[in-house]
């Protein structure tokens, strides 16, 4: 095939890829707990007019810095307040990731193929499809986190503009510190560092304008700081660079201390797949090279960005606390690595790298088929008890598509092959949007909910929560929630001489009846998404959060 002709049909592809991002952004409501935050914490900000002190639920919230609040607080002002709009937010850096997958395919493959490729890869990653529409505050951190390693490769590459990439690097930096915090700077800083240390160059520190990126990082990060300083003092700055960073990275949070150190390596797979397969290839070519000793511009990127992904695994892998979106900055780096190897297999003459080719893409096609075989098989087998519209159809579409793949790969049907990996989960992410998303609703519990309780509730009535997280209750309800887990705290609430509307699992009601000083009764109840794959295969049904109110409104 003709290049001129591939490069039409790659761009054609990135350009179906893209489109089911913007897809049906409000059709799913707000998915706790993450993103209640981003969506709530916004709208609090124009309520009160306060842009310094964020809050959710009404009361203060330091424990992320401000930027976040800021972008999606700057489209309400321009759009409206809804979820939809905040999910432009995630959509947006979404793209940015994008955007540094082909700069990285481009520099790593010395060809814009390569570029398209790996933002075609990223692009059409089920997973990635998800983050960017859910998770607004790690899909910026990791926007933010690749653009600095962008701007790091460009000036590598670049010489003679050097300065001009630095000077963005330093400003992405300083957007990623007032975003999550130190890591945008401390994580750069290692693998960095490390690359100039393998290549025997740790001598061109000096060259990397620290001094001026240090002052840009403080120009864009310091001012909020030193406003929260001047109102607070130090208590909100310390409880987040030592709680929210030190004690979370040397301490447990919830079930996180029960992965193990090999935790990331399945995600590292699933967040940059397909590609991801792909980059094995990469792996074992960037081996081969630097044992020859090669030291072109493509090697030096190439040993970057496997330097980027391994800092940032093993960073996180050493760390107490596991969170899957962690490594998610790494995604765009595998892609390009992922695509950069499948540019290599297409060019490659008839008949040659023909074992490489085969293995890759048939490894990719028994993981999609897998992968659809089990969707059809949980949602077949459970699906009186817990149908979801749309589940069958992925699992159809996947498995069809893998065995698509794998004809045309023992075909030898190069770019058929990988145009069809591309059709395939582009047609899951376009299910995922209209049917499977909104499906979803029917185990989320906190709009009907919360629908229930508008109806009935006064401005002197008090809604609490026992036993569960639904922080998303506050902006469907645009009223402060009281939060309670233990049965001392709940019955404090339920006894201060208001009518309370009590939100909690269906399966305590009976337990914490008697602390309600009058008699309650359950005026709304929803099942909940709050379920494991066993209890799934088991068929068991899934739970139920109630709302009781105290009195009845009978009485």
């Amino acid at each position: 095939m003709h290049r001129s002709l591939r490069r039409r049909l790659l761009l054609a592809a990135l350009v179906a890829a893209l489109t089911p991002l913007f897809v049906n952004l409000g059709g799913a409501t707000i998915w706790d707990a993450n993103e209640a935050y981003y969506v709530e914490t916004p709208r609090e900000m124009l309520e009160s007019g306060d842009y310094t002190n964020p809050s959710f639920n009404y009361e203060p919230r330091f424990n992320k810095p401000v930027l976040s609040y800021w972008l999606v607080a700057g489209l309400y002002h321009m759009f409206g307040v809804s979820v939809a709009t905040e999910r432009l937010a995630i959509v947006a850096s979404a793209l940015v990731m994008i955007a540094v997958a082909f700069i990285l395919g481009r520099a790593v493959s010395g060809h814009v193929d390569g570029g398209v490729l790996a933002a075609l890869g990223l692009a059409v990653g089920p997973r990635f499809f998800m983050f960017s529409r859910r998770i607004l505050i790690d899909v910026a951190n990791s926007a933010a986190l690749c653009a600095i390693l962008a701007c790091f490769v460009l000036a590598e590459l670049y010489p003679s503009q050097r300065r001009r990439f630095l000077y963005l690097m330093y400003v992405a930096a300083g957007i990623g510190f007032l975003i999550k915090g130190p890591v945008a700077v401390v994580l750069p800083v290692i693998a960095f560092v490390t690359y100039l240390v393998v290549q025997g160059e740790l001598r061109r520190l000096g060259d990397m304008m620290l001094v001026q990126g240090a002052a840009i990082v403080l120009l864009i990060a310091a001012p909020w700081y030193v406003a929260l300083y001047a109102q607070h003092g130090w208590t909100y700055i310390t409880e987040f660079f030592v709680g929210e960073n030190v004690d979370r990275y040397l301490s447990p949070v919830g079930p996180n201390d029960a992965r193990g150190f090999l935790f990331y390596l399945p995600v590292l797979v699933t967040d940059s797949f397909p590609w991801s397969v792909a980059a094995l290839g990469a792996v074992v070519a960037a081996w081969v090279q630097r044992r020859r000793r090669t030291s072109d511009a493509v090697s030096r990127v190439r040993l970057l960005l496997l330097i980027w992904s391994a800092v940032i695994v093993l960073f996180f892998s050493l760390s107490r606390s596991k969170q899957d979106l962690y490594i998610f900055p790494v995604a765009p780096a595998v892609a390009a690595l992922g695509g950069a190897f499948v540019l290599e297999l297409l060019d490659a003459l008839p008949g040659s790298m023909r074992r490489w080719f085969v293995g890759t893409f048939t490894a990719l096609a028994g993981v999609l088929t897998a992968l659809g075989a089990l969707v059809v098989v949980v949602f077949v087998r459970a699906g009186a008890v817990y149908p979801l519209d749309g589940a069958f159809a992925v699992g159809v579409a996947a498995i069809i598509g893998g065995l698509a793949i794998a004809l045309l790969t023992w075909r030898d049907h190069r770019i058929a092959a990988v145009m069809s990996t591309a059709a395939t989960l582009i047609v899951v992410n376009w299910l995922l949007a209209l049917r499977v998303l909104p499906g979803f609703e029917e185990y989320k519990p906190v709009a009907p909910l919360a629908a229930a309780i508008a109806s009935q509730v006064h401005q002197d009535d008090v809604v609490a929560h026992f036993d569960l997280a639904l922080p998303s209750m506050t902006y469907y309800l645009r009223r402060h929630v009281e939060v309670t887990v233990d049965t001392e705290a709940f019955r404090e609430v339920l006894h201060r001489g208001q009518r309370v509307f009590a939100v909690m699992p269906a399966s305590r009601f009976e337990e914490v009846r008697p602390l309600f000083a009058a008699a309650p009764c359950v005026i709304a109840r929803h099942k909940t998404a709050d379920v494991k794959l066993r209890n799934v295969l088991a068929g068991n049904a899934p739970p139920e959060v109630i709302v009781a109110v105290s009195p009845c409104p009978s009485s």
